[in-house]
C-alpha cells in the first residue's frame, strides 16, 4: 500500500472511543491520514503532521470535534472551537494551501456528524 492516502484525506479528531472517523467518513485502509489528539485540536505536533501528510500528496484536511468532549468543558461553545482549528490550519505558513480544509462536529448521542462553516 502506498504513503499516499487513497482518498488525499488527513483527519484530525479527537482521541475519545466514541468517535470513529473511519466509520464516520466511510473510510477504508489506506484511505486518509488519521490524526488523533485529546479534543481535536489543532497544535505544533498536528501542523507537523498535517505538513509531513501533504507531503505525502493530500489535499483535503477534515477537522472532527464532538459532543461531550472532557477536553473542551461542558459550556464551550463547540462549533467556534471547530472554527478556530479551520483558521490555525489556514494561517500556517508550513501547510500548503492545497486543497478544502473543512470541520465537523460529531454527536456523540444521536450520531449525527454535521459540516460548520468557517
Amino acid at each position: 500500500m502506498p504513503p499516499t492516502p487513497a482518498k488525499r484525506l488527513a483527519v484530525l479528531a479527537c482521541m475519545d472511543t466514541r468517535l470513529n472517523p473511519a466509520v464516520l467518513l466511510g473510510l477504508e485502509d489506506g484511505d486518509a491520514h488519521v490524526i488523533r489528539n485529546a479534543g481535536g485540536f489543532v497544535s505544533d505536533d498536528v501542523i507537523r503532521s498535517l505538513t509531513l501528510s501533504q507531503g505525502l500528496g493530500t489535499e483535503e484536511v477534515v477537522v472532527i470535534q464532538h459532543t461531550d468532549c472532557g477536553a473542551l468543558g461542558p459550556d464551550a461553545d463547540l462549533e467556534e472551537s471547530v472554527r478556530r482549528s479551520l483558521a490555525q490550519i489556514r494561517a500556517s505558513d508550513e501547510i500548503p494551501r492545497t486543497g478544502q480544509v473543512r470541520g465537523f462536529v460529531y454527536d456523540v448521542y444521536s450520531g449525527d456528524l454535521r459540516e460548520v462553516g468557517g
